[in-house]
């Protein structure tokens, strides 16, 4: 199973920027999607936006348009680029991964989050 590793989340003024990072390590596996979801206090987990291997991404409603997904399959990682950042993009950010393993035996991975504050 494949661990995840979230980096790059801070405290930012409305209107400003961040771009978070999640990179995949282990043994050896091939992703299949990868994804961010958020969670803010008191609100259940929410999909911000995916990448599968193959078809297009996907967003929430809420940050269309200001949020972009790319991956680097070489490095395993999958980058979230948050722009116009809004108070209510305030949230744990939590990476995730769908991939398979030596066996074939599909799993399913989350990182430990990193914690996006918008304020000013």
């Amino acid at each position: 199973q494949a661990q995840l590793v979230e980096s790059g989340g801070g405290v930012v003024q409305p209107g400003g920027s961040l771009r978070l990072s999640c990179a995949a390590s282990g043994s050896r596996f091939s992703l299949s999607a990868m994804g961010w979801y958020r969670q803010a206090p008191g609100k259940q987990r929410e999909l911000v936006a995916n990448a599968p291997s193959t078809g297009t991404t996907n967003y929430a409603d809420s940050v269309k348009g200001r949020f972009t997904i790319s991956r680097d399959n070489a490095r395993n990682t999958v980058y979230l680029q948050m722009n116009s950042l809004k108070p209510e993009d305030t949230a744990v950010y939590y990476c995730n991964a769908i991939g398979r393993g030596y066996s074939g035996r599909q799993f399913t991975s989350w990182g430990q989050g990193t914690q996006v504050t918008v304020s000013s």
